[in-house]
């Protein structure tokens, strides 16, 4: 029997190799149980119950990688019981401050890693080699468009925190703007399931 066969070593292996792999699937696994088990009743009770204030928090939890599929379970779970316009907006709020904060840190706590970065070979070749068309329009909008999905903010933040085109102000309105689309894009799911 190989190594990979038991079910319990291949466990141990994968949660030693790939720790946050297994944990992000864990807030897949709850974010399914959240929205289509009907075992959670309460759970979906109380979160009905927060109102407004937890779509803020929903949207804050949706900008980071382990926590969108919760966030974005409990934007299905509000959709039945709120406005999905006025809720789009203020999910949107919470998750530009989410967003804000990952935009902040990179900027200023990775610009001197960044600036060594960008001197190394490999990213000089990669540079020159890249069309200007693509660095101009087509990675903000790949960034653009992982900031409107459930997909983990932020890759597509980074993307633009590194860019010295993009100032806090500019930010902040296509953040707001695109988490405002993508969670009114998941309310209008919500509630015509």
């Amino acid at each position: 029997m190989g190594y990979y066969n038991h079910p319990l070593r291949f466990a141990r292996v994968y949660k030693s190799k790939y720790p946050k792999f297994l944990l992000l699937f864990i807030t897949f696994m709850i974010a399914y149980l959240l929205f289509y088990s009907r075992d959670y009743g309460l759970f979906r009770d109380f979160i009905a119950g927060l109102g407004y204030s937890g779509t803020f928090v929903a949207g804050m939890l949706f900008t980071y990688g382990f926590t969108a599929a919760p966030a974005t379970a409990i934007f299905l779970i509000l959709a039945e019981h709120q406005n999905i316009y006025l809720a789009s907006l203020i999910g949107g709020i919470g998750a530009l401050i989410g967003d804000l904060f990952i935009f902040s840190f990179i900027r200023h706590s990775f610009a001197d890693e960044i600036k060594k970065l960008s001197k190394e070979k490999v990213v000089l070749y990669i540079n020159h080699r890249t069309p200007n068309i693509f660095k101009k329009y087509l990675l903000p909008v790949a960034a653009g468009f992982i900031i409107a999905s459930p997909l983990p903010d932020e890759i597509g933040v980074s993307l633009l925190a590194v860019s010295k085109n993009i100032s806090m102000k500019i930010f902040s309105v296509i953040s707001f703007l695109l988490n405002s689309a993508g969670i009114f894009v998941i309310l209008m799911i919500g509630s015509a399931l």
